[in-house]
């Protein structure tokens, strides 16, 4: 069973052949399934110019979902601070986290979001790639305006998006908690978190290392099910690995058509073997299993399958394996 608590990514994979406003209207409703079910938070990336993913900010999607949620924590998994002023971040989470005390989380990301450098440009308004010093010195910006201009009451519980040593080097040098992107990257984890705990210095904001783990997870009745739910995600991944951006998100009946090269499919199943894909039994197993390797205070779970209904079953089927307990 289920040890940890249990939270969700929200990714809002744009079909194919579906109205954009529909994948918004979906993401909205997913947030009220969530809070019934008892995840303990659900966090919004930030994407541009994808057309498998919506470019939905996601200070407005936490905006809108904890107006209509009562205790599910919502927040950023995450904004991406090139694409932001610190003052502007601390502003708009400072706002949200006084209108919805102690539900609102900002989680804050090095990566523009988008493959296509022109876009990325348009977004920095023409400025270059981040340096890793004009990084931490955005993200301590961030941190010290929160605390010094929006004098509003709680603060929103800042976290740092990580996929590297010099990610988890960050994290600990500031004293935030950390969220690791597992599902992206996940042969760079154990050295994240090496580097995380072993140089963490307590801060207000956190007195002792906290880890989350973001694990790809698809659960179904049957692993044939769950296969057959995580096809699309496979067909988008694969193009990624040819260098491709521009591919739709398809239906499991198109992914199922789709034939990958051996070499796509090698990698494939060395990515799958480290995340969650299959029946309760077999998720909660291995959900379990990366929660110790790992020592993970928290499990979130990204499950980018095609349709909202199949989304709503895998989150309800993993929080079965959790049991009463959860905590």
């Amino acid at each position: 069973m289920i040890n940890v608590p249990l939270s969700a990514l929200e990714v809002a994979m744009v079909q194919a052949g579906v109205d954009p406003a529909a994948t918004l209207r979906d993401t909205a409703a997913f947030a009220g399934h969530l809070d019934r079910l008892g995840y303990r938070r659900l966090w919004y990336a930030e994407h541009h110019h994808s057309p498998a993913i919506g470019a939905f900010p996601p200070v407005v999607l936490t905006a809108h979902a904890a107006a209509s949620t009562s205790s599910i924590r919502l927040g950023s998994g995450g904004v991406m601070a090139p694409n932001h002023t610190p003052l502007m971040l601390a502003e708009q989470f400072g706002t949200l986290a006084a209108l919805h005390p102690d539900r609102i989380d900002l989680g804050i990301g090095r990566g523009p979001g988008v493959l296509d450098e022109t876009v990325a440009r348009a977004l920095r308004r023409g400025a270059g790639p981040i340096t890793d010093a004009e990084y931490r010195a955005d993200v301590a910006s961030t941190l010290r305006l929160l605390v010094e201009e929006m004098a509003l009451g709680p603060l929103p519980e800042p976290w740092l998006l990580a996929s590297s040593t010099a990610g988890g080097a960050l994290a600990a040098e500031l004293g935030l908690p950390i969220a690791l992107a597992h599902h992206i990257r996940p042969d760079h984890t154990p050295a994240a978190l090496e580097r995380y705990r072993a140089d963490f210095t307590p801060s207000r904001w956190c007195a002792e290392p906290r880890v989350l783990i973001c694990v790809e997870t698809v659960c179904a009745e049957t692993r044939e099910e769950a296969e057959r739910l995580g096809g699309p995600m496979n067909v988008v991944k694969a193009g990624l690995l040819q260098g491709v951006s521009d591919i739709p998100f398809p239906t499991p009946a198109d992914a199922a058509a789709h034939t990958f090269t051996p070499q796509e499919s090698r990698a494939l199943r060395a990515f799958r073997a480290q995340q969650a894909v299959g029946t309760p039994e077999t998720v909660a197993g291995r959900l379990t299993e990366l929660a110790e390797a790992t020592g993970a205070d928290e499990l979130m779970l990204v499950t980018p399958v095609y349709a909202l209904a199949d989304r709503v079953r895998s989150y309800e089927l993993v929080r079965e394996q959790a049991g009463a307990a959860h905590p």
